[in-house]
């Protein structure tokens, strides 16, 4: 089969790779669609961060070079030993996070945290490929009203409930929005529905700021422009030091700050920070929030999808995938199509 497999920065190959086959546990699933996420950016540009490259992780048993992908869905096509609650033929989303099941924060229900924390396509091989074998717990099965294209966008989606959660949001409050990538613009959607009174977006795309309005934000301004001490909750989602402070600037005394941006080490005022008793949180990942989109998406009929930006061939993977996100500012979510 075809797959996407990194070997190093600027260095993602589409190739023949083994048809691989599920263990115990294990599915595989012919990909539908599969998302470039900025993670898997990073990893083309200047990795690796997250790939794993002297040693295999824990989870998967893998290491460099190895699929990419972790945003993806498709049809189950061949179920190993002891599966249930799948079978050959059944449409699902993957929720991509490995875990071990026992350590403290799995135990806890927070296996996002897991001591073996990672993903399929960072981690171990993922969905940038014709099939994809994942462990069976990562499955969601998809009712008839939810497509794959929805599905594929359900990742990120994920990410952005999440942080949504870990806000805290309460009715009516004001939520201001910092970064319009998938993640920020999804977090617009998402907190418009969860009850947000106002949503205040800011990022220098015009395009993107002009979804952001489509997407139900009141209220879409350049980078910079978010106004001081309006929002009771901000999200950063871009991971740079001016982003953050932008926002501590726009959140009200006692409000919240989300980081969702990937970013490096910053330098904070922290007497500002305790004078006006602001609290920073961090949210990795997701947990337990897939049914909820699903819910969301068949019940409700919400549409994710119009965060794509582009549909393309895996063999055109490098060219229109990870350097046209490079270097085309306008391109937001990139779909890949096996």
């Amino acid at each position: 089969m075809k797959a996407a497999v990194w070997y190093g920065a600027r260095d993602v190959r589409v190739e023949d790779v083994p048809l691989g086959a599920p263990g115990p546990g294990e599915v595989a699933l012919d990909v539908a669609y599969c998302g470039i996420c900025g993670s898997d950016l990073h990893e083309y540009a200047d990795g690796p961060h997250a790939i794993p490259v002297d040693e295999p992780h824990p989870e998967s048993g893998r290491e460099a070079p190895l699929t990419l992908g972790h945003e993806f869905c498709g049809t189950v096509a061949e179920v190993g030993p002891g599966v249930t609650g799948v079978r050959p033929g059944d449409r699902v989303a993957v929720e991509p996070h490995y875990r071990c099941g026992d350590c403290p924060r799995c135990l806890a229900g927070e296996y996002n945290l897991c001591r073996h924390f990672g993903f399929a396509g960072l981690m171990g091989d993922g969905g940038l490929a014709e099939r994809a074998v994942v462990p069976s717990y990562m499955l969601h099965r998809l009712p008839d009203g939810v497509s794959l294209e929805q599905a594929a966008v359900f990742e990120p989606a994920a990410v952005a409930l999440h942080a949504l959660r870990r806000s805290g949001l309460r009715d009516g409050e004001t939520v201001a929005v910092a970064g319009l990538g998938p993640i920020g613009l999804l977090v617009v959607r998402l907190a418009v529905r969860y009850g947000a009174g106002r949503v205040v977006a800011c990022d220098p795309s015009a395009r993107r700021r002009d979804l952001a309005l489509r997407l139900g934000a009141a209220e879409a301004l350049d980078a910079g422009g978010l106004p001081g001490g309006a929002a009771d909750v901000a999200f950063e989602a871009v991971g740079t030091e001016g982003t953050l402070r932008d926002c501590l600037a726009a959140t009200r005394r006692g409000g919240r700050v989300v980081l969702v941006g990937l970013g490096g080490t910053f330098a904070l005022d922290a007497f500002a920070l305790v004078n006006n008793e602001q609290s920073i949180i961090g949210s990795v990942g997701y947990r337990d929030v897939h049914p909820e989109l699903i819910r969301l998406v068949a019940e409700e009929g919400l549409d994710l999808t119009p965060i794509v930006t582009s549909t393309v061939a895996l063999d055109d993977v490098v060219r229109d995938g990870f350097e046209a996100l490079l270097n085309a500012k306008e391109e937001i979510k990139v779909l890949v199509r096996p």
